[in-house]
């Protein structure tokens, strides 16, 4: 299908007029993407870089540098007020994009979920692969279901990278009480010397603690954050630690022999596991492939199933059956340790 075939009777459907209007409104979104947030990003590394050097920027020079973070989602009061009344859980969302090591502010995201949304439904509509006021949802569905995926994808890559090297930064740490360091220079060390995303973390918690902030409310908060139970042990064992007392060295020690012990149990799962995931990828994917070839063979056998109200009844049964066993599946192949 091309753009000519829709004005070929010469009158604007309202297929015709969302197609127009969709690049003026993708073209705003797409400034609203890279200008929200920015001023308030460069005064925070104005801020930082004062605090870290004591030298003053041209920037910091010409205004005041406030020592308070800021909490807005985007230089514009109007869009910061949109999204409180639109967005109840943000913090959660916030977090949830600091888990994924993305720290754009949520003015940026919402307006890139709009331009996923809006890029669906033009596809949808140009396809004619649903009807055009069905479009509207496809875009909704997929403008928040994509970029959630994205995210979700991103933050258990960066949980995978943190579980992987937290261990060694253990030893270091252990290293150093061995040496004579306190907890909190032995943490400014591992900090430094292993790499992101654990070294990230770990130098936000002694940034924190510079600042003022408890070592142990500074761990807290980081736990709160990445969300993982490797970390939360060490947190709750300094906790203890510091109550009770003893060999710190010989705790952490411990603890870092028991988080590659976990490691490699859940290695071992997976490998185990795998043959049952690939036969679940494969199970799964059946349907749409089949569905797939046969819309190429035979397009108007399979678009009965969308224009009518038997075929919608028929579609909505088949995916309720499908999410059934999708989660029995993963339930079988999901194993927590």
């Amino acid at each position: 299908m091309n753009l000519q075939a829709l004005f070929a009777d010469g009158t604007l459907t309202p297929q015709t007029l969302m197609l127009m209007a969709m690049p003026v409104l993708g073209f705003i979104l797409l400034l609203l993407a890279f200008a929200t947030g920015g001023g308030k990003e460069k005064q925070f590394k104005n801020r930082v870089e004062l605090v870290k050097t004591g030298r003053r920027t041209k920037s910091t020079e010409e205004s005041k540098v406030s020592a308070k973070r800021s909490t807005s989602d985007s230089d514009n009061p109007f869009i910061d007020q949109l999204i409180k009344n639109a967005l109840p859980k943000r913090e959660q969302l916030r977090l949830r994009l600091q888990r994924a090591g993305i720290e754009a502010p949520l003015g940026r995201y919402l307006a890139i979920c709009s331009i996923v949304g809006l890029g669906a439904m033009a596809a949808s509509l140009l396809l004619k692969f649903v009807p055009p006021m069905a479009s509207v949802f496809v875009g909704i569905i997929a403008g928040v279901a994509l970029p959630h995926m994205v995210i979700g994808a991103m933050a258990a890559r960066r949980q995978n990278k943190f579980v992987e090297n937290f261990p060694d930064a253990i030893d270091l740490m252990v290293r150093g009480l061995k040496s004579g360091l306190p907890i909190g220079e032995s943490i400014k060390t591992a900090g430094n010397e292993i790499p992101d995303p654990v070294g990230l973390e770990l130098r936000r918690v002694t940034d924190a603690v510079r600042m003022g902030t408890k070592l142990e409310d500074a761990l807290w908060d980081t736990s709160s954050r990445i969300e993982l139970q490797d970390f939360k042990f060490f947190t709750v064992s300094l906790a203890i630690q510091s109550e009770t007392g003893g060999n710190l060295s010989e705790t952490l020690a411990n603890l870092s022999n028991v988080l590659r012990g976990r490691r490699q149990l859940k290695l071992k799962i997976k490998a185990m596991s795998s043959e049952a995931k690939a036969s679940a990828y494969i199970i799964g994917s059946l349907p749409f492939v089949v569905g797939f070839f046969i819309y190429l063979v035979n397009r108007s056998y399979v678009m009965k199933l969308f224009l009518d109200e038997r075929g919608n009844v028929m579609l909505g049964i088949g995916g309720l059956m499908f999410l059934i066993g999708g989660v029995v599946m993963y339930k079988m192949v999901k194993f927590e340790i």
